[in-house]
C-alpha cells in the first residue's frame, strides 16, 4: 500500500471517530465587534484594610493574620451603579457566572467558573450593549480565591497552598490546590476552604470552614444599599466616574484592585502570631477593599 493510501486509511478512521461529536456541536456565535470595557484583578497587600462598612479596620484581639500571595481569583457576578441608592441588582448588570442545583439548593456552579491570575482578563463586554450612563459604583460578587500563605506544620514553618470559596454557596465536584485535589460533590457554604501541606516526608490536605457570617465583605454604602447576609458582594468607588456614551471607539480597561491587607485572618490560640492548620481556627478569608481603576 502506498505512502499517500495509508495516510488516507487513518484521516478516514479519525473522522469516522470523531463524526457522532462533531454533529453534536454547535459553533459558538461570532463575538460582537467594536470596543469592549474589560475587567482584570489585581492584588494589593498596601491597600488599606477595610471592615463590613467599607471602615479602616485592625485585627481583633486573639486574632493574627497575613496578606497571602495570590495566584488565582474568580467572581460571581459584576454590577456597576450610577450613585449610592441603587439597590443591589438596580445597576447595570455586566455578569452572573453559572449556577446550578445539583447539591440540593441555587448554588455557584465551580466547574463552570472563570478563574484568573493577576492582570489576566476576566471578562469582555462589548460597550454597545453597556446602557450610557456615568457610573460611580463597582459591585463584585468573589467566589473563589487560590493563594500561598505561610503556616507552621508540626515543627517546620512552610509555605503552603490555599483554596478559599467565598461565594454565597458552591456546588464543588473536586478543585486542584496545588498539586492535589480535593472530592466533594456538594454545596459548601461561604467561609469552605482547602489547603495542600508540604512536608519535607509527606504532601497531605487538610479542610475547614470559616464560622457562618465571619467572611468580611466591605461596603461603604450598607447604610443605603445593603448586601445580603452570606454574600461576598464587595463594593468599591471609581476616583472619578465611569462615563459611558455609546459612542466610544477604543476599549476601556478597568483594573478590580482588591486589598490583600492581612486578609487571612485565624484564632491565634497560643499567640505565637503563626497560622498552624491542625488545631487553629480560620475566621476569615474575604478580601478588604475594592477599588476599581480605568486604566
Amino acid at each position: 500500500m502506498s505512502t499517500r493510501l495509508i495516510l488516507l486509511f487513518f484521516i478516514l478512521i479519525a473522522v469516522g471517530c470523531k463524526k457522532d461529536e462533531d454533529e453534536a456541536t454547535t459553533p459558538p456565535p461570532a463575538s460582537p465587534t467594536g470596543p469592549k470595557l474589560i475587567f482584570k484583578f489585581r492584588f494589593d497587600e498596601n491597600q488599606v484594610r477595610l471592615d463590613n462598612l467599607g471602615n479602616p479596620s485592625t485585627i481583633p484581639a486573639g486574632h493574627a493574620a497575613q496578606s497571602p500571595d495570590f495566584k488565582k481569583i474568580s467572581a460571581h457576578y459584576i454590577e456597576m451603579t450610577n450613585g449610592p441608592l441603587v439597590p443591589l441588582g438596580g445597576g447595570e448588570i455586566l455578569y452572573t457566572a453559572a449556577e446550578t442545583n445539583e447539591g440540593g439548593a441555587t448554588a455557584i456552579d465551580f466547574s463552570q467558573a472563570i478563574i484568573v491570575s493577576e492582570d489576566e482578563v476576566f471578562i469582555e463586554i462589548p460597550l454597545s450593549q453597556i446602557t450610557p450612563d456615568s457610573y460611580e459604583w463597582m459591585r463584585v460578587s468573589l467566589a473563589y480565591q487560590n493563594y500561598d500563605i505561610d503556616f507552621r506544620y508540626q515543627t517546620f514553618n512552610l509555605t503552603g497552598r490555599l483554596a478559599s470559596f467565598v461565594g454565597y454557596n458552591t456546588y464543588i465536584g473536586s478543585y486542584l490546590v496545588n498539586t492535589q485535589s480535593i472530592t466533594v460533590n456538594d454545596d459548601k457554604l461561604q467561609g469552605y476552604w482547602g489547603m495542600e501541606v508540604f512536608t519535607p516526608f509527606v504532601t497531605e490536605t487538610f479542610e475547614g470552614q470559616s464560622p457562618q457570617g465571619a467572611t468580611t465583605v466591605p461596603n461603604p454604602l450598607a447604610s443605603t444599599s445593603p448586601i445580603p447576609a452570606g454574600s461576598c458582594v464587595v463594593t468599591g468607588s471609581f476616583a472619578e466616574p465611569l462615563i459611558i456614551t455609546g459612542n466610544e471607539t477604543q476599549d476601556i480597561v478597568v483594573t478590580l484592585s482588591l486589598s490583600s491587607n492581612q486578609s487571612f485572618e485565624w484564632v491565634d490560640t497560643n499567640g505565637n502570631g503563626v497560622f498552624e492548620p491542625e488545631f487553629e481556627q480560620v475566621v476569615d478569608m474575604g478580601l478588604r477593599g475594592l477599588i476599581p481603576i480605568v486604566e
